[in-house]
């Protein structure tokens, strides 16, 4: 057994040359201040292999003919992925009350009756969730439509612990006492333990996608990004927003998270305030809403 108590942390020029290759895997910019975070992270994957410096598991990786699945577990243990319930509760409040009915009485007039949502980073399943009990309680909207909800993230672990749907705590504390005894199934052996539901589970197909490595699902009627464009570049934020662009139907709404912006961005997407929130549309909407 390797004994990991002398790993302490990265050396700088370990650091840039991890952080190098995070960014070229998956997008994610890592700024010279996470140098403690990153080692702490990269700490996990040492211990799982039995490596015992940073730099020999550095060239196992390189070292890989095929190095997909070392990328993935390394990109699994550098990503964040801190969520719960209706996060930003006035987003959903926007999507349920106003974009739903939009889309709905959109589509109806195309004789359309397919509701296509993305939830891209979407992380422990919190977020997709939401999305499928806003729709559950807009039913009424959607009788006899095919509803596909894909959620996708770049770490399989995470997509794991939201296929299994088992919440608590923090995660589900704002979550109404109704729709609390709706959606959910609570946990005998544990009370404070709550299950999604299957009717809510089944709307959602839940599967691993690298936003820079694959191709984006298309004609999407809503896509919820929120608090992911944060993590990267300039130029890969650039990326994304034309990828986005291509995958949103043109009357469709996209969601980023507060602190996002499309400012310098992107000009595929124009700014609107939709019930106190803001919510960008496809540049072909101008003057629509």
């Amino acid at each position: 057994m390797v004994d990991f108590t002398n790993i302490v942390r990265l050396q700088d020029d370990e650091f840039k040359k991890f952080a190098k290759l995070i960014h070229d895997e998956s997008g994610i910019f890592m700024k010279d201040t996470k140098i403690t975070l990153l080692s702490n992270r990269l700490r996990k994957r040492l211990k799982a292999l039995q490596i015992e410096t940073y730099s020999r598991y550095y060239d196992y990786i390189v070292g890989l003919k095929d190095k997909s699945e070392e990328i993935e577990s390394l990109i699994d243990v550098v990503s964040t992925n801190e969520t719960y319930f209706f996060r930003n509760d006035k987003q959903f409040e926007a999507f349920a009350d106003f974009c739903l009915p939009a889309v709905a009485k959109k589509k109806s007039g195309m004789n359309d009756r397919k509701l296509r949502i993305w939830s891209a980073g979407c992380s422990t399943g919190e977020e997709p969730y939401t999305i499928a009990i806003c729709i559950l309680e807009n039913r009424h909207l959607f009788q006899g439509w095919e509803i596909t909800i894909t959620a996708t993230d770049i770490a399989p672990s995470v997509l794991d612990f939201a296929k299994k749907a088992e919440y608590s705590g923090r995660r589900i504390e704002k979550v109404k006492s109704d729709l609390l005894n709706k959606y959910f199934i609570q946990s005998r052996e544990n009370p404070e333990n709550f299950t999604v539901k299957d009717e809510v589970k089944n709307l959602i197909t839940f599967d691993v996608l690298n936003l820079f490595k694959k191709q984006f699902p298309k004609s999407q009627d809503i896509i919820f990004c929120r608090n992911v464009m944060i993590y990267f570049d300039k130029e890969h934020q650039k990326k994304l927003l034309s990828g986005f662009y291509g995958s949103i139907c043109k009357y469709g709404f996209l969601f980023l998270g507060h602190s996002e912006t499309l400012h310098s961005i992107s000009d595929d997407f124009i700014y609107k305030k939709i019930m106190d929130t803001p919510v960008y549309l496809p540049k072909e909407m101008n003057g629509e809403l």
